[in-house]
């Protein structure tokens, strides 16, 4: 019998298991409207109807603009307590990091970057890679994706970058020739091209890929000393990615791979790990490097700065609920604790803003009273209202006031706390301009990233250009060969023959079609010609 909380006493009615609406009254009967007999009409006062079926036209909040199509779990991170053979805290005093063994709660998203919310796992796309770190010192979100670079350098371009790669305005159909026009008329675009064209472009499964804060970043030791700092997870399971024919045949049978895979592996107690590594860079401009290291469309190479390790994450639950937990999931690249901090990245500087705009238009300006976004610590804040507000901040104690709802105060208000470590101070000096970065050669690391290719993965690449490009202008075909001549001698050669071979056999009337797909436009006709006839019924 179920106790009566209202009032303390049991009912006789109800049981654990009793289906109840929103207010708590039993619901008798789930499966009939009340209506003027049994053939109806219906009367207004159905409430249980009403409340069930109101609340289901508004069971999903927008769609994230990026990033829409994800997958989740819960996990643990544990730190080595070392960068590499020394100890972490000569570089970070997070905590998180500091003593071998500690372990930290996570929650991570994968996901795909443009494509919508139930889009095949198979499209050529990067793949983002967000952690949620439920520290001592409350949430650290490390957001990036697989690839460990990105199209574009600084923010302002980030929106016209997404509107390009989106579906066209007017058909609604992802188009290629507007991809390619953006990345021909933005050259630093071309190092991450040649990657996502290739088969790191399509990861084989979420448990087998790599992750990448992509953005530089800052840690900052308890003298208050900082260095830049670059993040990548490495999978314990290795890596696997697809040729486009291999990704094309497992969607015709399974348009949710990705996910799937990374449940069954959690509930069959195959818990994916992965390996924290670090590279670290004195806090300055590097003159001596042919690179900004700010630039995001550039590799630190790892000889000159080495992969440090400094823990692993395990993943090792699945959700209970996925609205709740994965799409409710919000993160942010501001959100950083104590020993971590920001740098002058032109991207990470823009995204800072943009990300958790973007979750208080989504979910709400209380998006972080939810359960998946709760720091797991106490939080005690001054902030007021806002919609579906249910938990208050200012907790009361001995000391607290629950009338004093700001700061400072002498009635029994929040305090501010003490600083943890000497603060850290940069100095920065120079005029404000518009202006890009002064080391900004785009086709360098585009070409030696083309000779690091397997054989294999250099012909997937080249297949997969020459396939999307041919059904593009020529002004665009011709930006981006002289763009693969400027990288590569091979890559701009074997590009300029394929386009010019395909030029030859170009179909009549052959129109640009998603990333990837060079018969895309076939389809149509296809669904007429092989549809079965039927007669009306």
């Amino acid at each position: 019998m179920a106790e009566d909380k209202s009032n303390g006493k049991p009912t006789n009615y109800e049981n654990d298991d009793t289906l109840t609406n929103r207010q708590g009254h039993p619901v008798t009967n789930n499966q009939s409207i009340r209506t003027v007999g049994n053939r109806g009409p219906s009367t207004l006062e159905n409430y249980d109807f009403i409340e069930k079926i109101s609340h289901f036209d508004r069971e999903r909040v927008p769609e994230r603009v990026v990033h829409a199509r994800g997958a989740g779990a819960h996990g643990y991170f544990e730190a080595y307590g070392t960068a590499g053979e020394e100890p972490v805290s000569k570089y970070t005093r997070a905590k998180l990091f500091q003593e071998k063994g500690k372990r930290t709660p996570v929650f991570v998203r994968f996901s795909s970057v443009i494509h919508g919310g139930h889009s095949p796992e198979t499209l050529r796309d990067p793949r983002g890679f967000a952690v949620k770190f439920y520290t001592e010192d409350g949430n650290w979100d490390l957001v990036g994706n697989n690839l460990k670079i990105f199209f574009i350098r600084d923010a302002m371009k980030f929106p016209d970058m997404i509107h390009a790669f989106k579906p066209d305005p007017k058909t609604n159909i992802q188009d290629s020739q507007r991809f390619f026009d953006f990345c021909a008329s933005s050259p630093e675009t071309f190092h991450m091209v040649t990657f996502v064209y290739s088969p790191w472009g399509i990861p084989a499964n979420y448990r087998q890929m790599q992750g990448s804060g992509v953005n530089t970043y800052k840690w900052v030791n308890s003298e208050g000393k900082a260095v830049l700092v670059k993040y990548h997870w490495e999978p314990k399971q290795g890596i696997k990615n697809l040729t486009q024919k291999e990704a094309e045949e497992i969607q015709a049978n399974n348009f949710n791979h990705a996910t799937e895979d990374l449940y069954e592996a959690i509930e069959q107690g195959n818990y994916p790990e992965w390996e924290l590594y670090v590279q670290v860079m004195s806090d300055d401009e590097h003159p001596e490097l042919d690179f900004d290291p700010l630039d995001d469309t550039k590799l630190w190479p790892e000889d000159q700065f080495p992969w440090l390790p400094v823990g692993k994450m395990v993943l090792n639950k699945n959700p209970e609920d996925y609205f709740a937990e994965v799409e409710q999931s919000a993160f942010g690249t501001g959100v950083l604790v104590d020993g971590l901090d920001f740098s002058d990245d032109k991207m990470l500087q823009g995204r800072t803003f943009s990300y958790s705009d973007t979750q208080r238009y989504r979910v709400g300006a209380n998006y972080l009273q939810l359960p998946i976004n709760r720091a797991k610590k106490q939080v005690n804040t001054n902030q007021e209202g806002g919609n579906m507000r249910y938990e208050v901040d200012r907790h009361v104690g001995d000391n607290k006031n629950p009338s004093i709802n700001y700061e400072p105060s002498i009635l029994g208000g929040f305090k501010e706390a003490e600083q943890s470590g000497k603060e850290y101070t940069p100095e920065v000096k120079g005029k404000l301009v518009r202006e890009t970065i002064d080391r900004d050669d785009n086709t360098k690391q585009a070409g030696e990233t083309f000779r690091m290719f397997e054989d294999w993965e250099k012909d997937e690449l080249l297949s997969n250009l020459v396939g999307d490009l041919s059904e593009c202008d020529q002004l665009i075909q011709n930006k981006m060969v002289e763009l693969a001549e400027s990288a590569d001698e091979e890559y701009g050669r074997r590009l300029h023959e394929g386009l010019e071979e395909a030029g030859k056999m170009k179909r009549k009337n052959s129109k640009p079609g998603p990333l990837g797909n060079e018969d895309s436009e076939k389809g149509p006709q296809e669904a007429m010609d092989k549809g079965h006839d039927a007669d009306p019924y």
